[in-house]
Order: structure tokens, then sequence, then C-alpha cells
């Protein structure tokens, strides 16, 4: 493998990389914000929390919403989060182990 090629391969594993756990960061921010709601900890009532709220809520949805439709909720906890969060860091795994040599 030339140079250029294996520096574009590490650029793009990088970006992959970033990409995974950005939307891992977002489904824990948006797990803990949906549980200081729950509590009453936090109300949507404040603009501010209703705005990260709904933002995190669109940028998580296409992950959880799938999941969400296959795996029903145990009583009243929802657990496509955790679900998610394992096949992003089982993917990203399974990537870095292919690329590894």
């Amino acid at each position: 493998m030339d140079r250029l090629s294996f520096s574009l391969l590490a650029t793009l594993l990088f970006a992959f990389d970033l990409v995974i756990s950005l939307m891992i960061w977002l489904l824990v921010a948006n797990a803990i914000l949906s549980w200081l709601v729950a509590f009453d900890v936090i109300n949507l009532r404040n603009r501010i929390v209703s705005q990260i709220y709904r933002m995190l809520d669109a940028l998580t949805r296409p992950i959880l919403r799938p999941i969400q439709r296959m795996v029903p909720p145990l009583g009243n906890v929802d657990i496509s989060p955790l679900i998610a969060l394992l096949v992003l860091m089982v993917v990203r795994f399974f990537v870095h182990q292919l690329f590894r040599y």
C-alpha cells in the first residue's frame, strides 16, 4: 500500500471513529437528559432545556427509532439506547480490526 492510500485510509478511519464516538456521546447525553426530565429534576418548560432536549432527540432518533420498533420497552424502561450503544461499539471494534493490518 503506498503512502497516499494509507494516509487516505487513516483519515477515513479517523473520521469514522469520530462520527461513531460523537453518536455514542449524543446517545448518552440523550439518555441522561431523558432521565432527568422523567424524574422531574429538570423540566421542559425551561426554553434552553427544551431546545437541547429536542436537538438531542432529533440527532438520536434515526438510530433509536428502528431499534424501538423491533424491541419493545421492558416495563416502562426503554432499552433502545443501550442496544444502540452496544451496536455502535461493536461496529467500531470490527472496523478497527478490519483495518488494523
